[in-house]
């Protein structure tokens, strides 16, 4: 499923989460925590991978179009329950 946000929205979502949240989402989606980092706008793709956004330059620091909202997802659930 693909989402369109604002990248200033991506890094609200990423800022709320508690500490040790991007690794707890590694762990429970079986990937490397610089995966789940660079999903939320980090650029460290010598140990992780690339995850499917696309970022356009403009307003809120630009639109970002999510191939895959399943890491988003889990981010939501975390945000949920904290």
């Amino acid at each position: 499923m693909t989402k369109t946000i604002t990248f200033n929205e991506l890094r609200q979502i990423k800022d709320r989460l508690p500490d040790g949240s991007m690794q707890r989402i590694a762990e429970d989606l079986q990937l490397n925590v610089e995966t789940v980092r660079n999903y939320f706008g980090g650029r460290n793709f010598e140990k992780g991978k690339s995850t499917g956004i696309h970022v356009e330059q403009g307003p809120n620091g630009g639109i970002v179009e999510l191939d895959d909202t399943t890491i988003l997802d889990c981010a939501f659930r975390i945000l949920e329950n904290a």
